[in-house]
This record gives C-alpha cells, sequence and structure tokens, in this order.
C-alpha cells in the first residue's frame, strides 16, 4: 500500500463507458502526484494506493465519483448577440474567463431564434469513466 505522502508516478488512459478513448499519457511524461493532496478524484486514488510500482489496474468511476451529475442549474440563456458567430452551432465550446482570471469552457447546448442555451458543466459531468493506470514509481 502506498503511503500518504509518497510521490507517485503513472501512466494512464482514460474512457468513457461507450470505450471512446478521451484521454491518455501513455508514451509521453507520466501524470506525478502526492498522496493525500487532493490531486485525483479521491475514489481514484483511494485505488491506486492499493497498488504498486509496475502494477496495473482498470479502475472504473461512476459519474459521481468523477465530474459528478449534470446539474441542471448550470444552463444559462444568453442573447444570440452575445456568442460569436464561429461559435454558433450546437456543441461548440468558448472560453470563458472567471472573476479570477481563469478561462473554464462552456458548451453551446441548443441555438434558439434570439437566444443561445449555454451547458456549464464539466464536459465529463453525468460521465462514467474507465481509467487504465500502470505504476510507474512512487517515492
Amino acid at each position: 500500500m502506498i503511503q500518504k505522502g509518497k510521490k507517485v508516478s503513472l501512466e494512464y488512459t482514460v474512457y468513457l463507458e461507450d470505450g471512446m478513448q478521451i484521454d491518455s499519457n501513455v508514451g509521453d511524461d507520466p501524470l506525478v502526484f502526492v498522496v493525500g493532496k487532493n490531486q485525483l478524484f479521491p475514489a481514484l486514488e483511494q485505488e491506486i494506493v492499493q497498488l504498486g510500482v509496475g502494477d496495473r489496474k482498470e479502475i472504473f468511476l461512476h459519474s459521481d465519483q468523477a465530474y459528478g451529475p449534470v446539474v441542471p442549474d448550470a444552463f444559462r440563456e444568453v442573447e444570440l448577440d452575445a456568442i460569436p458567430e464561429q461559435f454558433r452551432y450546437n456543441g461548440a465550446v468558448l472560453g470563458v474567463q472567471d472573476p479570477s482570471g481563469g478561462v473554464f469552457p462552456v458548451r453551446v447546448h441548443e441555438i434558439k431564434e434570439s437566444k443561445v442555451v449555454l451547458d456549464f458543466n464539466h464536459p465529463l459531468a453525468g460521465k462514467n469513466l474507465r481509467f487504465d493506470v500502470t505504476i510507474v514509481s512512487v517515492a
């Protein structure tokens, strides 16, 4: 079992429930995190700390253990003119700046006659995920 405070390096590939790959670092630099520093989803870290160097495991996370459910209150209507023309289609992703200067993605959910419905949920909200992880090192 990997102890709290240890630095773990790992390779991962992430898939949606239908098997579509959405991210991977295999062949690139490993992901490095410190156990207990809340740098990963808690349920994912809980599974990883049971592994050792060289171990590989498939870890399934329900949406509630990852990016959470789709929140209906995270949909907002704005005037069509507020959206640049090149982003006026369903599925378009815009970068919106928050008050602290960070930028986060907002997806165009629906185009109406004079309004656009924006989805402020994380793009992976409501999605179950499968992580294939391999522990590269523990220090």
